[in-house]
């Protein structure tokens, strides 16, 4: 039987091996699908707003404790999954991992002189999140310290021809490239379709396999397959037009045929939380 996969979470059991994922179907939250399935390697500068989550007491040394990606929308705000904060995944509230930091312009995750690492000061998850449907599937992080203005990205609000079927877009993360456990040291982005609603609906129409809410959700990837985000990126962001679109949320397996890549839908995030162009600290 397939299952659904929130695509992000290494399962607490193996954090010494530092590999797989589960499936939302446990008792844990799944490790996220890798954004680069079909993908090729590239580098942070030329999407500095790409950040990694981490937590090496979580999830030991290996890939910098890296388990999930994330997106900087303000020189403070982060935005990431919720369910890559689930306590199931962290072993407890995000506000009690001592270590949470955010990985930015850093290519390689090991080169550790590279970037900077910023602890989290306060992290809110989407309290209408919903980890059986994945409705609502985004969390703000508030960093200690600012990141570099240039290291921001713009949010697409609703109406933004970004949103259209057929536009491309880009997908970026340091997940599986394989689907079978092979996580890299280094960014890797997949150049994907936004694809139309209907195909994600006929897809995961609800029941096991999970719900597409087209008002929430977004349809990208590739109707043949092939390219698609994967565990351990969850969180990371989908771009299109130089704008912010999307979130890396779920989907069945990776880039298989007939099951898109699900993505939260930026517009809806801003519109839940009130933004209209970022968020309220400005900076």
């Amino acid at each position: 039987m397939r299952r659904r996969l929130a695509r992000a979470l290494f399962p607490p059991l193996v954090l010494a091996a530092a590999v797989p994922a589960l499936t939302l179907g446990t008792s844990a939250p799944v490790a996220a699908d890798s954004v680069v399935i079909g993908g090729f390697p590239v580098e942070v500068s030329q999407s500095p707003w790409t950040v990694a989550l981490s937590s090496r007491d979580r999830f030991g040394g290996t890939r910098a404790g890296q388990f999930c990606g994330g997106v900087a929308v303000g020189r403070t705000t982060v935005l990431t999954a919720a369910h890559c904060l689930d306590e199931n995944v962290l072993g407890g509230p995000p506000e009690r991992v001592p270590d949470l930091k955010v990985i930015a312009g850093r290519t390689d995750l090991l080169a550790s002189r590279d970037g900077q690492e910023i602890d989290v000061r306060r992290t809110w998850v989407n309290p209408a999140y919903d980890g059986i449907s994945n409705a609502g599937d985004f969390a703000v992080l508030t960093l200690a310290e600012p990141l570099q203005s240039e290291s921001i990205i713009t949010m697409a609000s609703a109406g933004d021809p970004a949103y259209t079927a057929g536009e491309t877009a880009t997908v970026y993360g340091w997940g599986d490239i394989s689907g079978a456990g092979e996580y890299p040291d280094s960014l890797r982005a997949a150049r994907v379709r936004v694809l139309p609603d209907a195909l994600c609906e006929e897809a995961y129409p609800g029941g096991a396999e999970g719900t597409y809410d087209a008002t929430s959700m977004l349809c990208a990837g590739e109707a043949e397959g092939g390219r698609d985000a994967c565990q351990g990126d969850s969180g990371g962001p989908l771009v299109a037009q130089g704008r912010l679109i999307g979130l890396v949320s779920w989907g069945i397996g990776c880039g298989r045929a007939g099951n898109p890549g699900v993505y939260m839908r930026v517009s809806y995030m801003m519109r839940t939380l009130g933004w209209t162009q970022g968020p309220p600290e400005g900076k």
